[in-house]
């Protein structure tokens, strides 16, 4: 789908949204209030959205065949030999709504009364643990040559994932788990030859999640919403700054070419006529 910077369905209008109509909020929404408020606003209340990004199909294809895997594992209710190997004593989880909970702008659902705000999140699985408690699962993809893991400051972005699908399920009133698991695939990049097929190391990641942060961030983010002015820009946003920089350096063009403009008056060349034989 193309990139529509200005596609103005279904915003934030205050005296709609505020008390009456709830609104409908995505897990990535939430982590592009965190990011930058001000890129937050242009988009749920103004319309203008950032530049999508290029389509990752080869993590598609990958997150596509893990859950194929692990459906299989769900059906068989038997532990996946990942699982084995990493002694997660769980299976899959089945459940009739895990489909729905897959889906894109669906997902798992939750009403957050005190904002109004329809919270929700589209997961890529589910565990069970013996004691009865979910385990969310989240599929990555890359290839590096060095070890995956969850060090780097952008994978921050990772961890709220998993903590927005914790709180979620836990909205929904199912027992969760704290820890739950990434199962990383990285892509290896020391063979001989490409050979028509890509060859993957998967690796088990748990991660314990805190979703302490989650109310007090959906106030904030209500309260963003309901004003009309527009927020700051948090200083590392590379988006806000290149809006900055292009709109100085528009009105500073502008300014230039009206001042020339009005300095050299413009010539206007008179257009010849011929003259009749009565002229002459």
């Amino acid at each position: 789908m193309a990139w529509n910077p200005t596609f103005k369905k279904k915003l934030f209008e205050p005296e709609v949204n505020g008390d009456g109509t709830p609104f409908k909020l995505s897990r990535s929404k939430i982590d592009l209030f965190i990011e930058c408020p001000r890129c937050f606003y242009l988009d749920r209340r103004l319309g203008v959205s950032r530049p999508q990004g290029f389509p990752f199909n080869l993590n598609s294809a990958v997150d596509h065949l893990l859950k194929k895997e692990f459906d299989a594992h769900r059906v068989a209710k038997s532990a996946h030999p990942l699982m084995t190997t990493y002694g997660v004593d769980a299976i899959p989880f089945a459940h009739r709504d895990m489909d729905v909970w897959r889906e894109n702008f669906v997902g798992v659902q939750s009403l957050h009364e005190k904002t109004n705000l329809l919270i929700f999140g589209a997961v890529d699985d589910v565990w069970i643990n013996p004691k009865g408690e979910l385990i969310v699962v989240d599929y990555k993809a890359t290839s590096k040559d060095s070890e995956v893991n969850l060090d780097a400051e952008w994978q921050d972005g990772y961890k709220r994932q998993m903590e927005v699908y914790q709180w979620l399920l836990r909205q929904n009133k199912f027992p969760v788990a704290e820890t739950g698991y990434f199962v990383y695939a990285n892509g290896k990049r020391d063979r001989a030859a490409f050979d028509a097929k890509l060859e993957f190391d998967i690796k088990l990641i748990p991660y314990t999640g805190n979703t302490d942060w989650i109310e007090k961030t959906l106030g904030l983010i209500k309260q963003c919403l309901m004003d009309d002015r527009i927020p700051s820009a948090t200083e590392t946003c590379e988006y806000c700054s290149y809006r900055n920089k292009a709109g100085k350096a528009i009105i500073e063009t502008a300014g230039k070419l009206k001042e020339k403009v009005e300095q050299e008056p413009v010539k206007i060349a008179k257009a010849k006529t011929k003259k009749s034989k009565k002229d002459e």
